[in-house]
């Protein structure tokens, strides 16, 4: 139950029509919330063709699923025809207001991650494997402002409080039913709230479908460019090299040369320093992710010149998740062992670096790699790799600049995404209240 005398909590903004309004309400869960049955249907018993009813699966809530659920709107699987389902009057079955949260995580800040659904249109819904199905006791709260509500800073700090474990966090509905829920009594200002969230997901929406639609086309033009496997001349080619020679086969190591990293020792890992060291963790396709490096107060005295990374040097994953390729972004950065970089010669550096972001490339890294569970790229398998060149300099400078200037579009869509996505967790943060105030 709330506690009695809490002290009060409001939003540092206010929409101006509820400014003079009543301080907002805090109930228990358990108050505002009954909790029902899920299932314990794992991945493999689901698909995305044909069945009875629909399923959630709670790695859906934390990748790929917004607060407020549209079923109409998302690629939700079924449950395959060999399951037995309930009957079609069975109360299992989500109704539109249900609260479905993620019952377990790796990360302490996607345990008990939620969505509400809004929508069902019909469709019959069950809540599945590691999820807890909350359902509404009454219309204190409205349908399309839970799903706001449960991802706020407030509630999800209460959230995190209560989940329990240690490399695995996890929460249970009778942990979750004792929180405190703080919320506008108002009915109407739940909406004003909900309706302005709302409208702004749908423009983060839109924006996410014209970055994916950028990258889509050009993967499609790439298709284009690029001779197929097994061709010498590409689909497509620039007017003024139609009748230009066929493209000649070369082997990577004909044009480039693959250096390696430095086995940086863990011992010498410290919590600020000038040196970040890159990882195959960090080389993400197309991208390199700077927010999770090791870090070191000094070179080693045995470093070599090449293993100080550079503005636009190419890097490829050789570990793991094999045939990632990116360049280059920030400075201070270190090459760590298992990752290497790939130094262009004679070879335009942008139309070598557009060849290896093709799906082919990384697929035939896939297929060279071995090691069981852990993928391993050795030096030859990268540099045996034998792709198309164009023999004439201009043509590959054209692809190049055709090609950067789709990603340099990408980019400034991307950031632009970015933008929305910061903006509205500063608007989360301003509309619901971010700590308590007495």
């Amino acid at each position: 139950m709330a506690k009695q005398g809490a002290k009060t909590v409001v939003p540092r903004l206010r929409f101006p029509e509820f400014r003079g309004a009543s301080e907002w309400s805090t109930k228990s869960m358990n108050e505002l919330y009954s909790f029902m049955r899920n299932n314990i249907l794992s991945r493999d018993k689901l698909n995305y063709e044909f069945g009875l009813a629909k399923n959630i699966h709670y790695g859906d809530i934390h990748t790929k699923f917004p607060a407020i659920f549209d079923i109409t709107q998302e690629l939700v699987p079924f449950i395959n025809e060999s399951e037995v389902v309930p009957d079609a009057a069975s109360e299992d079955y989500c109704v539109e207001g249900d609260l479905i949260f993620a019952d377990a995580s790796e990360d302490m800040g996607d345990v008990g991650k939620s969505m509400e659904i809004v929508r069902l249109a019909g469709e019959r819904l069950l809540s599945g494997q590691h999820t807890i199905l909350a359902r509404r006791r009454d219309d204190a709260l409205i349908v399309g402002f839970g799903g706001h509500l449960f991802r706020s800073g407030l509630i999800r700090s209460r959230i995190e409080k209560e989940a329990q474990g240690t490399k695995v966090y996890q929460i249970s509905s009778s942990r979750l039913g004792g929180i405190d829920v703080t919320f506008p009594s108002d009915r109407a200002e739940q909406q004003k709230i909900a309706d302005c969230l709302t409208s702004l997901d749908e423009v983060l929406a839109a924006q996410g479908r014209k970055v994916e639609a950028l990258k889509a086309h050009k993967r499609g033009l790439m298709q284009q460019l690029f001779p197929r496997e097994g061709e010498t001349r590409p689909r497509l080619r620039f007017p003024e090299f139609r009748n230009a020679p066929e493209w000649e086969e070369k082997k990577l190591n004909h044009v480039a040369r693959l250096r390696n990293g430095y086995a940086f020792k863990s011992s010498e890992y410290v919590e600020t320093g000038p040196y970040r060291i890159i990882t195959i963790a960090n080389v993400q396709q197309g991208d390199l992710a700077l927010d999770s490096t090791k870090i070191i107060s000094a070179l080693p005295s045995d470093v070599q010149q090449h293993q100080i990374l550079r503005l636009g040097d190419i890097l490829i994953s050789m570990t793991g998740n094999v045939g990632r390729v990116c360049r280059v972004t920030a400075e201070g950065l270190l090459l760590n062992q298992r990752v290497g970089k790939l130094v262009p010669g004679a070879i335009n550096h942008e139309f070598f670096y557009q060849l290896l972001q093709r799906d082919e490339f990384r697929s035939a890294m896939r297929l060279k790699a071995a090691g069981g569970a852990q993928g391993n790229l050795s030096a030859g398998d990268i540099s045996e790799y034998i792709f198309c060149l164009p023999e004439e300099p201009k043509e590959q400078q054209r692809i190049a600049d055709c090609l950067s200037s789709l990603d340099t579009q990408i980019a400034a869509e991307t950031n632009q995404l970015a933008a929305l996505k910061t903006h509205k967790q500063g608007l989360i943060q301003q509309l619901f209240p971010a700590q308590e105030e007495g």
